[in-house]
């Protein structure tokens, strides 16, 4: 009698398990709101990687949870769903500061965007839902990683917000993911990111999985290594002086004459100091200097003073064109040398509302641009003091590799950025911003000088390693930097974004073979498939 009742209680706990963690949150995942929320906090996970966090090493992990949820769909359409709101996640945990100032707007645009990431979790699923083969999981390690890309690619598009918040890009510190970038930019580093994230999860869904897992970890460890000693490096090309000029937040510092003269006394300070080149923030000028020529004359003055060139940037109406342009202008003893730049990729809703007939609603439930600044036409670069250049980037600009890239290969020996993120003084936004200049210079083989109105700013070496100390959020001063001048160039900046091609080559491949192999499939005939029906069918009563 003891017996039986021990056997049934055994049966009772095997139909129903104890209550532990594990079932408990299994269970929950079978409720769509459950589950729901659980990909809205595994796709913003990625954010801890990038500043301010700048929990690096995160990366590699990051995705685990997202693509282990994604795997376990039942359905493809609840795969998709997983997806949808991972990339949601993500957006909102990418681009939370801007809440503030587009408010429900921001809702929106992360609805958008998230659909991105449709394609890359239906391919999560069918490549390792499941019990994956040796074979599919193998493919997966380039597969995933791939769609992961194309996804950042696509969102890279100025309209829909730019290449902010790439994967690749939260390892800006890391000086064995610089010199990958060195060879295949930032979608070199994002690609094995998402590589690393893919085999952990094949290392824990299934054991017949783990030899590819594994091996594509000392791969992708052999491929950093490789590149780390054989890459070529920039060669030394002289030194030189530059300043960065940073009046900071307080009273006045959004008017601009107020802005002006802070500037312009900071400036005072570096006389003496035998710079080679003042760089001021963006917007730093707020009026037009051909229609006032006394600040033009005060600015010729101060270089004389200071001697040294200074680059400002208007931001004003022109005299010679219609419209509002924001112009890097390059200052000398005698005035504007002539030297000019005027931003091409300007902030989606910050600087133009796209579609402004069907979406200029968006002016009146968020700071949105109430006119669309006007566009330049073409990259510049500038000559500056004795045989050096110079090529500047305007705030939002140096998020593009591209950008860049192209005035590397025009003869820029030092990229500049000048910005300003005022709006957003107290969000992860200035260190997010400022870090995106250690990889254009570690991508391209050039020093890189990211100066602002109030901060982050920063100076960072050929390599991608910071040189000084940045001039933080809270501080108001103008700071000295000796920056090294390189020549040569990386093999990103000959062989342009032969990453991106490769990913788009492996998507390629792998649906033209998913597409031979539904051409192989037997199609069964139709006796087979009559037959088929009537077993599948309720038998009818006969009459």
């Amino acid at each position: 009698m003891g017996s039986s009742a021990r056997t049934r209680e055994a049966e009772s706990q095997a139909d129903h398990p104890p209550h532990t963690p594990w079932t408990r949150a299994a269970r929950r995942l079978h409720s769509p709101w459950w589950r729901a929320l659980a990909a809205l906090l595994a796709g913003a996970l990625p954010a801890l990687a990038f500043p301010e966090p700048a929990l690096w090493w995160f990366a590699y992990v990051a995705l685990v949870p997202w693509i282990l949820l994604v795997r376990s769909a039942p359905t493809p359409r609840r795969a998709a769903w997983d997806g949808w709101l991972g990339g949601i996640g993500f957006i909102l945990a990418m681009h939370h500061w801007l809440a503030p100032n587009l408010h429900v707007f921001t809702l929106v645009i992360a609805a958008l965007l998230g659909l991105l990431w449709l394609p890359w979790a239906l391919l999560v699923r069918h490549q390792i839902g499941g019990r994956p083969s040796r074979a599919r999981a193998a493919a997966a390690l380039a597969v995933l990683p791939s769609a992961w890309l194309v996804v950042e690619l696509v969102r890279s598009w100025e309209g829909l917000g730019g290449p902010w918040g790439l994967l690749g890009s939260s390892q800006w510190q890391v000086s064995p993911a610089l010199r990958l970038a060195s060879v295949g930019g930032v979608w070199l580093v994002s690609l094995l990111i998402v590589a690393v994230n893919t085999a952990v999860v094949l290392l824990i869904v299934q054991p017949s999985t783990r030899v590819p897992a594994l091996s594509a970890l000392m791969a992708a460890a052999v491929l950093t290594c490789a590149v780390w000693a054989w890459a070529p490096r920039p060669q030394k090309a002289g030194t030189v002086r530059v300043a960065l000029v940073q009046p900071g937040t307080g009273n006045g510092v959004a008017a601009g004459s107020d802005r002006f003269a802070r500037e312009e006394a900071l400036t005072r300070t570096l006389a003496g100091r035998d710079v080679d080149l003042v760089v001021w923030g963006e917007s730093s000028v707020g009026f037009d200097l051909r229609d006032r020529p006394d600040l033009a004359e005060r600015l010729a003055a101060l270089s004389r003073e200071v001697g040294a060139e200074i680059l400002v940037n208007v931001d004003a109406r022109r005299s010679d064109k219609p419209g509002i342009f924001k112009s890097s202008v390059l200052i000398g003893p005698d005035g504007p040398t002539g030297d000019r730049y005027d931003k091409m990729r300007l902030v989606p809703f910050g600087e133009y509302v796209p579609a402004r007939s069907l979406l200029g609603w968006a002016t009146s439930v968020g700071e949105a641009a109430g006119e669309d600044r006007r566009r330049g036409t073409t990259p510049v670069v500038m000559p500056v003091g004795e045989g050096w250049t110079v090529g500047p980037l305007v705030c939002f600009e140096s998020a593009f590799p591209d950008m860049s890239r192209q005035l590397t290969r025009r003869g820029a020996q030092l990229l500049l950025a000048q910005s300003a993120t005022s709006t957003f003084q107290d969000s992860w936004a200035p260190k997010q911003h400022a870090s995106l200049a250690a990889i254009r210079a570690a991508e391209n083989g050039r020093p890189m000088v990211h100066a602002t109105l109030t901060g982050v700013s920063a100076v960072y070496a050929a390599d991608g390693s910071r040189i000084g100390e940045p001039l933080g959020t809270e501080e108001r001063a103008a700071g000295v930097y000796d920056i090294t001048l390189t020549s040569g160039t990386t093999p990103f900046v000959r062989l342009g974004d032969w990453a991106v091609y490769t990913a788009l080559a492996v998507l390629a491949a792998t649906l033209a073979l998913e597409a031979v192999r539904a051409l192989r499939r037997p199609v069964p005939s139709r006796a087979g498939r009559s037959a088929r029906t009537a077993h599948e069918s309720p038998t009818r009563p006969e009459r």
